[in-house]
């Protein structure tokens, strides 16, 4: 090639090039619109959906190098006309700050990369705004920031509420206030050990018994010493007692001197380095005007090490990954420190803001709207319970009233359903084998004083009325107005949560020791975290004692036991197939609530599991009819690929009786049930109390654990199981059912104390099924009748 070739060659592909490279500034970045895989919260209003809140709630897919985003709202699907728009956002989320016109929406977003890069705009989605949707729109972020207090305290209380809190110590809340005038005494006395909390050994195994030493007791080092340091702070306020104060700024600066990224730091241990967090922060607002220019500047710099690892740790992933467990927690108590140290850490007012877009976009995350708590009612407790801190934060700082959200509106509901007065056994969820209804009292009076529920107070006063604690919180709730009691007469006696995808089946309310309860579930948050146990597993109780339990103790999480038995569904009444279960802890081992319906006399509700077993099942559907309050039949419809055997497992607190598969006989204290499997014939029963793994030898349990295996591998396998639940003392109810097989399904005919019941059910995807007189097209149908044969009650679905 000539020298003059050459040139013109290479000067065509320079000119190529910077057309390619003009081409790449101008020509838009792609948009990631991939929908929400397991464990991400999805694209927020979904399409279609009908919005509870006025605005909804807006979150998208986190794209790659994004530095900030723009929101689109319009009623024209082409986006003629914005209705409503903003830029600049700095998270994947966004609240309006203003309430929509009602009727159908549309929404889009985009971003800007940190080359100032704009991308294409995403897929348009739909939603709609019912007349009746709640008012709800999050002020903007000046305005929220710009509500908190210039002077200090900033945390619960603001400095203008001080004098009437005074006045109320000496009065009203003279009560309250002694207790804490004595705590602090005693601090005074006998002041915490401030020695900087260890950090493990080398060589400590994580979850082992050693570990879990340390780790546990770190996070109770650090309340000992910060918790009481806030206490003595709070106190200080309202007694003008500076002997409570110097106690708590000593306390103060002590801890302010551990290693911010040591055995207390929030990536090496969150769980001491969250409760160091909140309890520094309020520390630190009530002794404020005790601290000097330079404690305040070491607090400062503690602080925002502090802060800065929490956020970097939250920001990066929360809004679109929002299941962690801890992480739930976490992020509200960063919130606190933001508040605490708005104005005085540059980044105070960023970790405020994070904190308020997660409470209004992606808050709670184990439910809807319906209420429930996937992880379980024992961390339902404990995770709302801490929230209930920031919902006192946010409504003396800025303004906000958490109790508006349609969740914290119908919270309560769940533990009344849930644990009815009376009631032992928590439900499905980590730690609840053993929980008590009455655990739910404090927790209960906190929710009915701040959102102003009569049932809720019914609840509370059948428990022995509000709990009257001694502590700083129990005396700035002391202040807010009492609520009238309102008996749950007017409410049916069980309920869905669907979201959840839980349902309990209640036939008393207002106390165990007359209630039967029939907990159900199939959850589309699959098995993942806390709650763990298998889709379409059910529970039993009756008479305030447990009689089907799911099994095993949580010698510490994630052990060998807790794994490998507690994590599987043999560990549950439910089914496996060729010996092995659902996906353990995974959030792809999803279930759903089919259909539900409840009335007085009957209720029925279905889930579908097979989705939950890795392509072992291509149908698990369970059905549960409750003919209250002494018969329960579950028909159990499942298909495999392949014939597979199929394992029903049953467990109980004491050894069942066995005279049949159509006499099984259960009791626990003044309880007890008859178990029939009235099909297939021929199951093989085998019975035994060993665990598979057994938990560490210092916990000492046991419990029974039934099989029911068909003689033969098949395909397609239904059972039907009658349970007819009963006092101990009683005479025993009759022994089993008839059960009739028909022509696309089958009759369950069974006597009742008055009358008998018969049950249709269907098992073929369409056709009639007829008895005797009665026929139906229903999927099942339920006729409850007299001794004359008359109908008395009839559910159909």
């Amino acid at each position: 090639m000539s020298p003059t070739a050459r040139i013109l060659v290479a000067a065509f592909m320079l000119t190529a090039m910077a057309l390619y490279a003009s081409a790449a500034k101008i020509a838009p970045l792609g948009v990631d619109d991939s929908a929400g895989r397991d464990g991400e919260w999805g694209f927020r209003p979904s399409d279609g959906l009908a919005s509870e809140t006025n605005p909804p709630s807006f979150v998208w897919r986190p794209q790659k190098n994004a530095a900030t985003y723009e929101l689109q709202c319009s009623n024209d699907a082409g986006f003629g006309k914005i209705a409503y728009g903003i830029s600049n956002l700095p998270y994947n989320c966004h609240c309006p700050s203003k309430t929509l016109s009602t009727g159908k929406w549309f929404w889009r977003f985009r971003y800007t990369d940190k080359q100032a890069r704009q991308s294409a705009w995403s897929k348009v989605r739909s939603f709609t705004i019912a007349p009746g949707a709640l008012a709800m729109p999050m002020p903007p972020r000046a305005e929220l920031l710009g509500r908190i207090p210039k002077t200090h305290p900033r945390l619960f209380v603001r400095p203008e509420q001080l004098p009437a809190l005074r006045k109320l110590a000496a009065d009203e809340l003279k009560d309250i206030a002694r207790s804490l005038v004595a705590q602090c005494d005693r601090l005074l006395k006998r002041p915490p050990d401030t020695t900087e909390p260890p950090k493990y050994p080398k060589g400590t195994k994580r979850g082992s018994d050693p570990w879990r030493k340390i780790w546990w007791g770190n996070r109770r080092l650090t309340q000992t010493v910060l918790g009481n340091a806030a206490t003595l702070g709070f106190t200080r306020l309202i007694t003008g007692n500076d002997a409570y104060g110097q106690e708590a700024k000593r306390l103060l600066l002590a801890a302010a001197k551990w290693d911010p990224k040591g055995a207390t730091g929030y990536r090496y241990n969150d769980e001491a380095g969250m409760p160091y967090a909140y309890y520094f922060a309020r520390t630190y607002t009530f002794i404020n005007d005790l601290l000097s220019k330079d404690e305040k500047a070491l607090c400062r710099r503690v602080m925002t090490i502090r802060g800065d690892e929490m956020y970097r740790h939250l920001a990066a992933r929360h809004i679109w990954r929002p299941y962690s467990s801890h992480s739930n927690r976490a992020w509200h108590f960063l919130g606190e420190v933001g508040v605490a140290f708005h104005g005085e850490i540059p980044q105070a007012d960023k970790w405020t803001y994070f904190a308020m877009n997660v409470f209004y976009n992606v808050y709670p995350v184990w439910s809807d709207a319906d209420g429930g708590w996937h992880e379980g009612a024992n961390y339902w407790a404990s995770y709302i319970t801490r929230f209930t801190w920031w919902a006192d934060v946010m409504r003396a700082a800025m303004g906000v009233d958490a109790y508006k959200k349609p969740y914290f509106a119908r919270i309560g509901y769940y533990p009344m359903y849930l644990q009815p007065p009376g009631t032992v056994g928590g439900g499905f969820g980590d730690l609840t084998a053993r929980r008590r209804s009455s655990h739910n009292r404090d927790l209960m009076t906190t929710l009915t004083t701040q959102a102003r529920n009569g049932h809720w107070q019914w609840y509370v006063d059948a428990h022995g009325g509000p709990v009257r604690g001694g502590d700083y919180i129990a005396f700035i709730r002391g202040a807010l107005p009492k609520t009238p009691a309102l008996a749950p007469s007017d409410l049916p006696t069980s309920r869905c949560f669907k979201g959840t995808g839980q349902t309990v089946l209640n036939c008393d309310l207002k106390s165990a020791a007359d209630n039967v309860e029939i907990i159900f579930k199939s959850s589309p948050f699959g098995t993942q975290s806390h709650g763990y146990e298998s889709n379409n597993s059910l529970l039993l109780y009756a008479f305030g004692e447990r009689l089907l339990i799911r099994t095993g103790r949580r010698d510490s999480y994630g052990s060998n036991h807790h794994r490998n038995w507690m994590w599987k569904t043999k560990s549950t009444n439910c089914i496996t197939v060729n010996g092995l279960g659902q996906q353990g802890h995974s959030a792809s081992a999803r279930g759903k609530i089919v259909a539900f319906a409840t009335s007085d006399k009957i209720d029925y509700v279905a889930g579908e599991a097979s989705a939950a077993y890795g392509g072992a099942l291509n149908r698990f559907t369970r059905h549960i009819l409750f003919i209250k309050p002494e018969l329960v039949i579950v028909l159990d419809e499942l298909e495999a690929p392949e014939a597979s055997s199929f394992e029903w497992h049953l467990h109980s607190m004491k050894k069942m009786q066995i005279a049949g598969q159509n006499d099984i006989r259960i009791t626990n204290n003044k309880a007890a049930a008859r178990v029939a499997f009235l099909a297939p014939a021929g199951l093989k029963l085998s019975l035994t109390d060993k665990f598979d793994p057994p938990p560490r030898a210092r916990v000492k349990l046991t419990e029974w654990h039934l099989t029911a295996t068909p003689p033969k591998k098949a395909a397609k396998m239904e059972f039907v199981t009658v349970i007819r639940p009963h006092r101990s003392g009683n005479p025993l109810p009759p022994i089993a059912a008839k059960l009739h097989k028909l022509k696309n399904g089958y009759a369950v005919e069974a006597a009742l104390a008055s009358g008998k019941v018969i049950a249709l059910l269907r098992t073929a995807e369409k056709g009639k099924i007829t008895f005797s007189s009665l026929s139906t097209n229903a999927q099942v149908d339920v006729f409850i009748q007299d001794a004359k044969g008359k109908t008395t009650a009839r559910l159909a679905r």
